[in-house]
């Protein structure tokens, strides 16, 4: 069953990415003689994997191109990645580079711990609910537009300890803090 689903999300990561290419401008090139040859160049150029296979290739609007056919909030369970046997769930670069930092923390002595990752549609529309608006001062971003949405944050349980940690080598796992008032929580960004 995994290899079907293994291949199922390798079929989306190239739907998406051949959709991608479908909508771009073409580009020409003296050397390529044609559009597509010159696309295509451009697009195998752009794109990176991690270690386990995973495209790391972000479209115009910093949204993962293996994802971005689903929607925020709409992904499917099998196109996102397991982090470690936590349970949670990224986009494959992001769970690949947490699992990584959490394993580096550990070496260094620090505990981090994961309180939330990929986020449902309708868990972020409950969030508002709960918590307001963060535009408005609550904590929660308008629904569809959130990075954990996209598999792309995860909220992280941290002692001072670990959050000093985070601070000074987050970076180099791709993780930033990057939301005022949110000191849990970390957005991923590839660090290609």
């Amino acid at each position: 069953m995994q290899g079907i689903e293994g291949v199922t999300a390798r079929i989306s990561q190239i739907q998406a990415h051949v959709a991608q290419l479908a909508v771009a401008a073409p580009v020409r090139t003296a050397t390529s003689g044609s559009t597509f040859a010159a696309a295509l160049d451009q697009a195998v150029r752009a794109t990176t994997t991690t270690p386990s296979g995973a495209s790391t290739a972000l479209n115009a609007n910093g949204v993962p191109v293996s994802l971005a056919a689903y929607g925020n909030g709409k992904i499917p369970e099998q196109a996102l990645s397991k982090v470690g046997n936590t349970g949670h769930r990224l986009w494959a670069p992001a769970a690949d580079a947490l699992e990584s930092m959490i394993a580096a923390a550990r070496r260094d002595g620090v505990t981090i711990g994961i309180t939330d990752s990929y986020r449902p549609y309708a868990e972020q529309v409950d969030l508002v609910r709960r918590k307001g608006l963060y535009s408005q001062g609550g904590l929660a971003a308008k629904p569809g537009t959130s990075d954990h949405g996209w598999g792309m944050a995860a909220d992280l349980n941290l002692n001072a300890k670990a959050q000093s940690w985070m601070r000074a080598n987050g970076p180099r796992f791709g993780f930033h803090e990057d939301t005022p008032r949110e000191p849990w929580h970390w957005g991923y960004k590839p660090t290609t």
